[in-house]
């Protein structure tokens, strides 16, 4: 029986279930009921994808959880699915029986890729569908807040105009056009406008090639610049968290929560943004200083806000940020149809089989 490792991360958590007939009854239905509102016959869904691999089902997956984890399960496997975890000299000596190292995602600086080769050991990489879904999650928000969409949806006759607290003057049309009826102020144009990244991991790179591809001025900010190759290819700028702040029309967050980035924006990093600029985070709330930004919205500085992932799950009902118009909270729905991770998770499998068949 082929011996896998995986690194233990939530999404990798569906590979066991995939190839591994010794999975527990618990973890099984635990992926079925993740799995059920998009796909609600995950069992055959699996028993399909399980007889077009013979040769790799069933195989023996181990999770890994930290590096001593994984460099005392090396020995003897076959194969290794790693997101963060580092890979190098010792490791490939360690897994002297490897056909295939496969990163789950693109950016590959945690395993040398130099060594790999000289070892003719195989590294592989997977393009995670599901941080393009969060990518265009975070340009939703950013087009919808600038739009003032969700703010005059249905909102196209005079009363409900002047409802909504808009004047609705009718324009004199010997010389002017009708555009804007409701004279609805500050609808914000992507196009000309500076986007700033706080992050420019997987994610981020994602968000930031739509930003260009939308004639925006792309800066970002994160803790270790890219290379000069990465920038030209994203036409990104590398700024100062400061100048990130105050040169953004709309700033993107896609930075990991931990104890150095909790609330990494709080009260005076939200003064330095422009007034009315809109702020989208698709990453954790608590990257955000709750309080400060309430101050912020209400005081008029921001001009819309988008969260993803709330400060509470399920959120709370008297949540304060629901009564600004100009803020859209959606249900930590960024990652869009399930499906996307069973494919992601199918290739992977897919190749792992080829390397070993390969090697044997």
């Amino acid at each position: 029986m082929i011996r896998v490792l995986v690194e233990d991360d939530p999404y990798l958590r569906i590979v066991p279930v995939l190839l591994d007939s010794r999975i527990t009854a618990e973890h099984r239905s635990a992926l079925s009921d993740f799995m059920a509102h998009d796909i609600p016959d995950f069992e055959s869904w699996l028993h399909k994808f399980q007889s077009e691999i013979p040769g790799l089902y069933p195989a023996q997956i181990d999770l890994v959880k930290d590096q001593a984890d994984l460099q005392a399960k090396l020995p003897g496997a076959k194969a290794v699915i790693i997101e963060a975890l580092p890979f190098g000299e010792k490791e490939i000596t360690l897994g002297k029986d490897l056909a295939i190292v496969h990163k789950f995602g693109t950016l590959s600086a945690n395993i040398d890729i130099a060594a790999c080769a000289r070892h003719n050991l195989p590294v592989r990489i997977q393009k995670r569908r599901v941080n393009v879904a969060v990518a265009e999650q975070a340009f939703t928000l950013m087009i919808a807040l600038a739009r003032r969409l969700c703010e005059t949806n249905g909102i196209v006759d005079s009363a409900s105009l002047d409802a909504a607290g808009f004047n609705s003057r009718p324009y004199d049309r010997r010389y002017t056009t009708n555009s804007n009826y409701g004279r609805i102020p500050n609808i914000k144009v992507l196009y000309g406008s500076t986007f700033g990244a706080l992050g420019m991991g997987e994610i981020g790179r994602e968000v930031a090639a739509r930003a260009a591809s939308f004639g925006m001025k792309v800066i970002y900010h994160q803790r270790n610049r890219m290379s000069l190759i990465d920038e030209a290819m994203y036409n990104a700028e590398y700024v100062s968290l400061d100048e990130l702040l105050q040169q953004s029309d709309f700033l993107s967050i896609h930075l990991p929560l931990n104890d150095g980035t909790r609330g990494i924006i709080d009260r005076s990093a939200l003064q330095k943004l422009k007034t009315g600029a809109i702020v989208v985070n698709i990453a954790r709330a608590q990257l955000i200083d709750r309080e400060a930004l309430n101050q912020a919205l209400e005081s008029g500085k921001l001009g819309g806000y988008g969260l993803d992932v709330g400060y509470e799950e399920p959120g709370r009902a008297d949540e304060p940020l629901k009564k600004f118009k100009n803020v859209i909270l959606t249900p930590h729905t960024a990652v869009a149809q399930r499906d996307l991770g069973l494919i992601d998770m199918a290739e992977i499998c897919k190749r792992i089989w080829s390397a070993v068949a390969e090697k044997a």
